[in-house]
């Protein structure tokens, strides 16, 4: 009675399957539909305002006249003090967790807390590198400021990824250098960063993309919106980044910052483009060189 009860239910379990299957296609291809409207408008709509002397110029209260200029250099010294701070702090606490925290209740905890962080809305690292950076340390609003605030927002995604990179390395390569005599670190050093390094750069460079696409910290530490000079002291001088000043001519009224907004929306896609696949290739580079 059981099989053929059974027998008689599989037809419904497979129509259930394949209408959720159906619907999960449906839903894709609405996302990608709607993806595909607003970069064909973004595209329609500020292709026109983009060139060479857009990029190399400086913000103006002209649309005409206005640039991106020291908005793409204060990201990409944002991009370089996040990511001196947080890829040694980051990898370092992975191999930490990964290779010499025993298990316990206090890595348990530490565990679920970065999980926890990964998942945190920006904004509230602002808050909190607002007390703890400019406030607490007097670091002003500065890069450095600005810098250490994305730091908190990408460490726990490049501790997660560190570790997963980390975790898929056979176990076998562990006690086949053991087996020869090396030490912990000797084992960290030579064998596992070496054939983990691709998805821990991949982690990396994915995680400073979000850094680069992030506006509500900076809004929130004081981030200036017009800017005509690049910062030479990162502690005192004034900076903007991409995404505020993108932010700022969307707020103006007249149409023609909304165009050079969506061209300044452009720029930024192409760099985080070209760091995502600056991330693909180094992946597919070091899987070549470490396969075993």
């Amino acid at each position: 009675m059981s099989v053929s009860k059974y027998s008689e239910g599989r037809p419904y379990a497979k129509i259930a399957s394949q209408a959720f299957a159906l619907a999960c296609g449906l839903c894709t291809l609405l996302s990608v539909s709607v993806l595909v409207l607003l970069l064909w408008n973004i595209f329609g709509f500020g292709w026109s305002s983009l060139s060479w002397d857009f990029v190399t110029s400086w913000p103006s209260r002209f649309a005409a006249k206005s640039g991106i200029w020291s908005a793409l250099i204060g990201s990409l010294y944002l991009i370089g003090v996040t990511a001196l701070f947080s890829v040694p702090i980051g990898v370092g606490a992975a191999i930490y967790l990964e290779e010499y925290a025993p298990p316990s209740r206090w890595r348990s905890l530490v565990q679920i807390n970065i999980a926890n962080l990964a998942g945190v809305p920006s904004i509230v690292y602002g808050i909190l590198g607002l007390g703890l950076f400019v406030r607490m340390m007097h670091l002003n609003r500065g890069v450095l400021a600005g810098g250490l605030t994305l730091t908190l927002v990408v460490l726990p995604i490049i501790i997660l990824s560190s570790q997963e990179a980390l975790r898929a390395v056979p176990s076998t390569i562990r006690q086949a250098s053991y087996a020869l005599g090396a030490t912990r670190w000797q084992t960290i050093w030579h064998q596992l960063l070496p054939i983990s390094l691709p998805g821990i750069l991949t982690g990396v460079i994915l995680s400073l993309s979000r850094a680069l696409g992030e506006a509500a910290p900076l809004v929130v530490i004081g981030a200036a919106t017009f800017v005509r000079f690049t910062p030479k002291n990162l502690i005192t001088d004034d900076y903007t980044a991409l995404p505020v000043q993108i932010f700022n001519w969307t707020e103006q009224p007249q149409v023609a910052f909304h165009e050079i907004a969506a061209a300044g929306i452009i720029v930024l896609l192409t760099v985080l483009i070209a760091m995502n696949a600056l991330a693909v290739i180094l992946r597919q580079r070091f899987s070549k060189k470490v396969r075993w």
